[in-house]
């Protein structure tokens, strides 16, 4: 293997690297930096992109050192559901910088033009996951919604005699693509129910049951259970998988996986519930990817013996703060000064006059004193009404000029159920 030099630089130098839309000779390039980057195999990309193909290669960056791409961003416009409803989103992913270009400036560069680009395109807000917060709470993303694991033993696994049970529901079991189009209308109705998500045009369900699908040593292929009312509608489904293994004593001690748990009833998700925890031949049932008030350990007749870990989350950036603010519901009414810093994206730092009755809302430059100083990561995390911004006062990394301004923003931010994003990208 040839050994590969370059010039050395300082953490923070910036040689000024030349940032562009990627042309298609250079798209493979491209993937091949972010799937070294991220320490994947190239052929797992290929293979998504050869089944799923996403059709926005405009919307590729490169960075260039030379003729040689070093860096490279992606993105894709959504409808990510806000207070107030669908808003478009760029759902950025596909960021990777070549490891011998680590800490020179070409991230930060491949930011700073994909915020422009993205504002350019009338998105007002950047959604990505993150493998590693601390690099995109430096480039203004905030975490905005949580996600959750939780384990429950087959022992404990009773639900409490109050649940709402219905006789007239009945449980189906399915291969999810024999009923992707009423998949498609439950996951649509769930979406209204709360913010963080977004409907899975065009590929986005191959993709994601590509996501889910992917071979595992002794697990079943992915099922879906659906529940149905007594006129035939679905009202709650399941993803699932099962893993077989022995235990220690030789007996059956397989494990069910569970993804995106959908009821739009009480009664579904008693129905739902009930019907994974007694899965044949498993001790423990394992829910991924719920939101911080999923309603399932409140459920149990012990919730104590939920084992919850969190697992991912969905970080937000306000791309054009007045725009973004302006576009959103409130919960209540707030009349406001918010003094922004923005480093990386110049439009947005100043002073912005926040006014709204709830429903009209008007966002304007103003030179009045603030009564609220924060970084535009925080209003990310708060975005979605669940990141208060009291709790960044009270770390000293936001200043409250005025007393009360910060409890008073995040009354108005709230949203009564937790946000959630269902799909990875």
């Amino acid at each position: 293997m040839a050994v590969e030099r370059h010039p050395s630089t300082s953490r923070t130098g910036d040689p000024g690297w030349e940032v562009r839309t990627a042309t298609e000779a250079e798209i493979p390039d491209a993937s091949r930096v972010f799937t070294t980057a991220i320490n994947i195999p190239m052929e797992e990309l290929l293979g998504v992109e050869r089944d799923h193909p996403v059709d926005d290669p405009d919307r590729i960056l490169v960075a260039l050192d030379g003729d040689r791409v070093v860096g490279t961003a992606n993105s894709h416009r959504f409808a990510l559901s806000v207070p107030g409803g669908p808003r478009p989103a760029a759902g950025v992913t596909g960021v990777g910088v070549w490891p011998t270009h680590r800490r020179r400036g070409v991230l930060t560069a491949i930011m700073r033009h994909q915020l422009a680009d993205v504002r350019a395109r009338g998105e007002n807000l950047a959604i990505l996951w993150a493998s590693e917060g601390g690099i995109y709470g430096r480039h203004g993303y905030g975490r905005a919604a949580h996600q959750h694991t939780v384990a429950v033993r087959r022992a404990h696994a009773a639900l409490r005699p109050d649940a709402p049970r219905d006789p007239g529901l009945t449980v189906e079991l399915a291969a999810p693509a024999d009923v992707l189009p009423e998949l498609d209308r439950l996951h649509r109705a769930a979406l209204t129910r709360r913010p963080g998500g977004f409907p899975r045009e065009g590929h986005w369900w191959g993709v994601r049951l590509w996501m889910l699908s992917r071979p595992r040593p002794d697990t079943s292929d992915l099922r879906v259970a659906l529940v149905r009312g007594p006129d035939g509608a679905l009202l709650g489904s399941a993803l699932h998988r099962v893993t077989t293994q022995d235990g220690e004593d030789g007996l059956p001690a397989g494990k069910v996986t569970v993804h995106e748990p959908i009821a739009l009833t009480p009664a579904a998700r008693t129905a739902l519930y009930e019907y994974l925890f007694a899965t044949d031949l498993t001790v423990e049932t394992v829910v991924v990817g719920l939101p911080d008030d999923d309603p399932l350990p409140a459920l149990l007749a012990d919730p104590a013996q939920a084992v919850r870990r969190t697992t991912g989350a969905l970080w937000l950036r306000l791309v054009d703060v007045p725009a973004a603010l302006a576009e959103r519901s409130y919960a209540h009414p707030v009349d406001t000064v918010i003094e922004v810093a923005d480093r990386h994206a110049p439009w947005n730092a100043g002073r912005w006059h926040l006014k709204t009755d709830g429903a009209d809302t008007r966002v304007e430059a103003t030179d009045t004193a603030p009564d609220l100083t924060v970084d535009v990561s925080h209003l990310g995390a708060a975005h979605l009404g669940r990141g208060p911004l009291t709790t960044r006062v009270d770390a000293g990394t936001a200043v409250e000029h005025t007393p009360g301004a910060a409890a008073r923003l995040d009354t108005a931010l709230y949203t009564p159920r937790a946000p959630l994003c269902d799909t990875g990208f």
